[in-house]
């Protein structure tokens, strides 16, 4: 199997402040003892490609998993095209293949990462040319082989991304609706909650159900490598389907439904719970979303425990802020009077409406959105006062 059997230095990517939720994921996917170092945009372990395999397969806070190559001394785009020219490429790429370049370059002599990847291709593609005389072709799709590189100041380190396309849109939303969650950041603030995956999760203001949707998939153990069918590391010599089938029928044997288990989805705008519907069917999880077209404050609500999460607008994209201060402050409301005893959550965008909720958050857990700074507030939710509930508590 050639590379497929060396183990080597692997980054799991993921979006800024989703790190913490990531390690998690790959901790219980038995790699704790793997991991090297976690840090703001991913985390470092030590594993073959078949390893890389598992992890596309499994993660839901991911964007790539990447496979280093190599590292090298790199003071300019001359010595970058050397040092790649050196390396076999034909051991990874089939010379009647396709390969793409991405990279992330922070040089001083570098004010165009275009020019990198044009670089990095040249040397791949003369390596080629000189070793057995026909050369792959190459582009910007990113659905074969993908090698990337990552410099900063004069240390580079080539990767083999296994990933390809990024794994943080994980293949069932058919229709996204208006301004969607990403599926990823969905998955890790549902991670980042109390909930225990059994109890009742409940999303007014649903918009495209992605939060629903997630919180369905992760209930019931539906991995994204279901709903995906090419990676990158299809494409690398040395593959072996096998490998990737007995991953996948893992996936499938893993599901478990839960007969008991209550998630609720209400929207005021029926194209938006139109839209929820065909993305939980598209994700095979619709049969356990309870959707409603109603206004957030007649959102039906089992008895506790459970949560009650919501995303509503910011303002910063969409929605006339004035207008989303009132909304705030309902929201604030319906959660202290009718939601006693679930524990209540807020992502927002937008600190200064979050003023407007009128409640004291236990924990404010920092996210970003695109390039929005954002916070996942968390409310507990009592009957009565907090103190009277510790104190009937008492012995």
């Amino acid at each position: 199997m050639g590379l497929f059997n060396e183990s080597r230095r692997i980054v799991v990517t993921c979006n800024k402040r989703l790190a913490p939720s990531l390690e998690k994921e790959i901790i219980e996917l038995g790699y704790g003892q793997a991991i090297e170092h976690t840090f703001s945009t991913g985390v470092e372990l030590l594993g073959t490609l078949p390893d890389c395999i598992r992890l596309n397969l499994n993660l839901h806070c991911a964007s790539q998993v990447l496979f280093s190559l190599m590292e090298f001394k790199c003071n300019n785009a001359d010595q970058l095209y050397d040092r790649v020219l050196k390396y076999s490429w034909e051991r990874i790429i089939r010379e009647d293949g396709y390969f793409a370049v991405t990279n992330h370059t922070e040089n001083f002599s570098i004010n165009n990462e275009l020019y990198v990847n044009v670089k990095i291709k040249d040397a791949i593609v003369d390596r080629f040319r000189r070793e057995t005389g026909r050369r792959p072709d190459s582009g910007s799709e990113l659905n074969r082989t993908v090698v990337h590189l990552h410099w900063r100041e004069n240390e580079a380190e080539i990767f083999l991304d296994t990933s390809g396309e990024t794994l943080a849109k994980h293949g069932y939303r058919k229709i996204p609706g208006r301004a969607p969650m990403l599926e990823a950041l969905a998955s890790a603030t549902i991670l980042a909650t109390r909930w225990d995956k059994k109890t009742t999760f409940v999303n007014p203001m649903c918009g495209s159900g992605t939060l629903a949707i997630e919180a369905a998939l992760i209930a019931t153990n539906r991995r994204p490598g279901l709903f995906r069918k090419n990676y990158s590391f299809m494409h690398v010599i040395g593959y072996e389907e096998t490998v990737y089938l007995s991953e996948l029928k893992k996936l499938k044997d893993q599901i478990h439904d839960l007969s008991d288990l209550k998630i609720i989805a209400t929207d005021i705008k029926k194209d938006a719970i139109d839209i929820s519907k065909v993305n939980a069917a598209a994700a095979g999880v619709d049969k356990l979303i309870e959707f409603k077209v109603c206004d957030f404050e007649l959102t039906p609500l089992p008895p506790p425990p459970g949560i009650i999460f919501f995303n509503p607008e910011y303002g910063e994209r969409m929605g006339d802020t004035a207008e989303l201060e009132q909304t705030y402050s309902r929201l604030g409301d319906f959660l202290k009077k009718k939601c006693q005893n679930y524990t209540g959550y807020i992502f927002t965008g937008n600190l200064e409406l979050a003023k407007k909720i009128g409640l004291k958050a236990s924990r404010r857990i920092e996210f970003y959105s695109a390039k929005l700074d954002c916070r996942l507030l968390e409310y507990e939710l009592y009957s009565g006062s907090r103190r009277k509930n510790d104190l009937s508590a008492q012995p």
